[in-house]
């Protein structure tokens, strides 16, 4: 697949928390604190939302705030479905198919259009938002830039070594065996240019850290 290219500038440094000191989306954040406490969201959605903001950045053509709204929700309905099989259903077999996976996008929406509509989000904009919830896990193709910077943040922070540590437990795999599965599978899914970029310097600085060459 041909990544999508920017011609702006691309940051690689690590995350860093002043990026993240905007403050118009705290009522968003807050109205789905309780759905933030399931499956580590209140881990992973936290820094995917900051590589949004960075893939934002990288890509002004896209709309920023259907970017930064939909990721902040995107997963939102872990909360909703059964908790036991998360781990058994959600990150085994053939997990990318498991009918739990396709549920949280469903219970996503939901969330979506139950409380975007009170903190002034009209229709229109909703349905931009839950058009891309609707399959961010499950559908093969991005039907916008928008669609495509979503799905680039929401697998950007497993580069990090918070994704590292959270997910390679969720898999049982030990953490270089993971980051061998990032480099085979999640890096080719990466869409933009600048997601690669991100994501093959965290990688680069995660494997360091957690001395994957030798453990």
């Amino acid at each position: 697949m041909t990544l999508l290219q920017t011609d702006q500038l691309i940051e690689t440094s690590p995350i860093d928390v002043h990026e993240a000191s905007a403050t118009d989306l705290d009522p968003l954040w807050a109205a789905v604190s309780t759905e933030m406490r399931t499956r580590a969201n209140n881990i992973h959605v936290p820094i995917s939302f900051a590589y949004a903001e960075r893939l934002c950045l990288a890509y002004p053509e896209a709309d920023a705030l259907v970017v930064r709204v939909t990721i902040l929700l995107h997963d939102t309905g872990w909360a909703r479905v059964d908790e036991t099989k998360i781990i058994t259903e959600g990150f085994g077999g053939d997990w990318r198919k498991a009918d739990i996976r396709y549920q949280h996008e469903a219970y996503g929406c939901d969330i979506a259009r139950e409380v975007l509509p009170g903190l002034g989000y009209d229709e229109a904009f909703i349905t931009r938002v839950t058009d891309i919830i609707d399959g961010h896990d499950t559908r093969a193709e991005s039907h916008s830039i928008e669609d495509s910077l979503v799905r680039d943040a929401d697998r950007l922070w497993r580069f990090t070594p918070a994704g590292i540590a959270l997910a390679s437990g969720w898999f049982t795999m030990t953490p270089s065996v993971y980051c061998n599965r990032l480099r085979q599978e999640i890096l080719p899914e990466l869409i933009t240019s600048a997601a690669l970029a991100m994501a093959t310097a965290e990688m680069d600085r995660s494997e360091a850290l957690l001395k994957i060459d030798v453990l």
